[in-house]
């Protein structure tokens, strides 16, 4: 094979990859429906300390955090072991273990059908948009068996976890679809919640921010050397043009 039949398979293969993402994505997108921008910053310490609080509240009684341990999560977000065992910590685990449920799976699954997922790699799976969509899309629907219901993924197992803060949502329908099933418009409020609509989408980002640091934890530190790396190669270039002037002084 010459170079430029190499070249030229070697950016075809590329651009079909590419294409067959997109499609992906775009399928995963509809079959979902839209989602919002999450609009998370894993750098905002603040954010991922409210996050793994709320988390703690009102997620880990159903979901385990199993590739986490409770001290990484101090170090990275700048806790102390008390703050974490002490305010975070509600099963009584070692400062050093995994992030678990006390919740039996047994009980689990007998109560909302099968046994609540672990959440280590959501926004992995998901993305960020999607679970920050996901938390905001809960409405009553007394036809399911918790009384829940949720536009961007129809029929979830689970109630809204988050109902007390964010109020009673109920949904408006418009036209039926195809086969005469009823469809949600949009989401009205029913009865309030603790938060306005301002400070509960904050919470729910706050949230998914700790999620996607969960997702991986590595990416705090890729942040931090990153300022580094590009100072060493602000630095380097410039002793490089310093010796590109001193080589070529006397070419002058």
């Amino acid at each position: 094979m010459t170079d430029h039949a190499f070249t030229r398979t070697f950016f075809a293969r590329i651009a079909t990859a590419a294409a067959g993402l997109l499609l992906s994505f775009g399928a995963l997108a509809a079959a979902g429906g839209p989602v919002e921008q999450a609009g998370t910053d894993i750098g905002d310490r603040a954010s991922l300390q409210r996050g793994a609080q709320h988390y703690m509240n009102y997620c880990a009684g159903c979901h385990s955090l199993k590739f986490m341990r409770y001290s990484r999560m101090a170090e990275d977000l700048g806790l102390t072991e008390d703050e974490v065992m002490n305010n975070l910590n509600l099963t009584g685990a070692a400062y050093g273990e995994h992030i678990l449920t006390s919740m039996p799976a047994e009980q689990s699954a007998q109560w909302f059908g099968q046994t609540p997922p672990d959440l280590s790699l959501i926004t992995r799976v998901r993305g960020s948009d999607w679970v920050y969509t996901y938390l905001k899309s809960f409405y009553l629907d007394e036809s399911r068996p918790l009384g829940w219901n949720n536009t961007l993924f129809p029929n979830a197992s689970m109630p809204n976890p988050l109902w007390e803060m964010q109020g009673l949502m109920r949904p408006v329908h418009g036209e039926p679809d195809e086969i005469g099933e009823p469809v949600v418009t949009h989401l009205e409020m029913g009865v309030p919640g603790s938060q306005n609509a301002q400070q509960f989408d904050q919470t729910v980002r706050d949230i998914t921010t700790f999620l996607e640091y969960v997702g991986e934890p590595a990416a705090l530190k890729r942040q931090q050397l990153g300022v580094w790396v590009l100072l060493f190669l602000t630095l380097l270039t410039f002793l490089a043009w310093l010796l590109k002037q001193e080589y070529w002084r006397d070419v002058h």
